[in-house]
């Protein structure tokens, strides 16, 4: 949304409004240069104050051993797809039970977003509350690995 364009009101009448001499308006010489220019030179307390030098990190990274990028599977998604997984040979079917085991498909949590409609017997190495809630009350089970 573009604001209002007001007049100036200040100034008016005076030769310069408020820009020093006329001299100063000409170019970027009044400022010593557009954008970074000079910060090795006549602009170096300014870069080093404010933190502009190149090379300069804002912020900061996160140690390796800090992330955690888990793999996560939604509890609605392996229901949907536990007859495509007997089909690929990742799941099995024993006695109207699936039985996954999600180490084999290199994922790490399971969480509980969607629904479940089917008994499920799922292996993995960590399961949110929800998700053991709903496998649980559809009347499968829950197994987490220990690493």
């Amino acid at each position: 949304m573009t604001s209002k364009k007001t007049n100036t009101k200040k100034f008016r009448g005076s030769r310069t409004c408020g820009g020093g001499t006329t001299k100063n308006r000409r170019g970027a010489g009044n400022r010593g240069g557009r954008g970074r220019s000079g910060e090795n030179k006549h602009h170096f307390s300014r870069a080093v104050l404010l933190g502009y030098c190149r090379g300069h990190q804002r912020g900061f990274t996160r140690p390796l051993k800090v992330l955690n990028d888990a793999s996560i599977v939604n509890v609605g998604e392996l229901d949907e797809l536990a007859d495509q997984l007997v089909e690929d040979g990742f799941a099995e079917l024993q006695d109207g039970t699936y039985v996954i085991d999600l180490a084999v498909l290199d994922i790490d949590k399971v969480l509980g977003s969607g629904k479940v409609s089917k008994k499920l017997a799922i292996t993995a190495a960590e399961f949110s509350a929800s998700a053991k809630e709903k496998i649980e009350g559809a009347g499968g089970s829950c197994t987490e690995i220990e690493e």
